[in-house]
């Protein structure tokens, strides 16, 4: 995605295919919306030049340390001061589960009729 020009191309949609059957939809996409945005920042942070070195020396154990240190980088702090400089929440999961929205539906829903595919 980001070798191939996908990373911030208005014209590249991303979809999330998910079947959630133990956790709650929404927590459940807003964890996997967070995971991408993390593996995302760890791979803008990879050192694509001391990769290409260690690549073209044949020296896996530099080319592995390279994606490592990208990979263990902690990103979260850096993308809560990106959220919160475009107004939105630092910690989305947070400000939904404090929003009241989950157990408002799922009251306004009381003795509705299930729908689903049968899971």
């Amino acid at each position: 995605m980001i070798r191939g020009g996908g990373f911030g191309n208005p014209d590249v949609a991303f979809m999330l295919d998910q079947c959630h059957n133990i956790e709650a939809k929404i927590p459940g996409q807003i964890r996997s919306v967070l995971n991408v945005q993390e593996m995302t920042a760890r791979a803008l942070l990879i050192d694509r030049d001391a990769l290409a070195a260690a690549q073209r020396a044949n020296d896996v154990l530099a080319a592995n340390a390279v994606l490592m240190d990208a990979f263990y980088t902690d990103v979260r702090p850096a993308l809560a001061a990106w959220r919160e400089q475009r107004g939105l929440a630092a910690d989305p999961m947070a400000a939904f589960l404090g929003s009241g929205y989950l157990e408002r539906i799922a009251a306004e829903r009381v003795g509705g009729t299930q729908a689903g595919w049968g899971a």
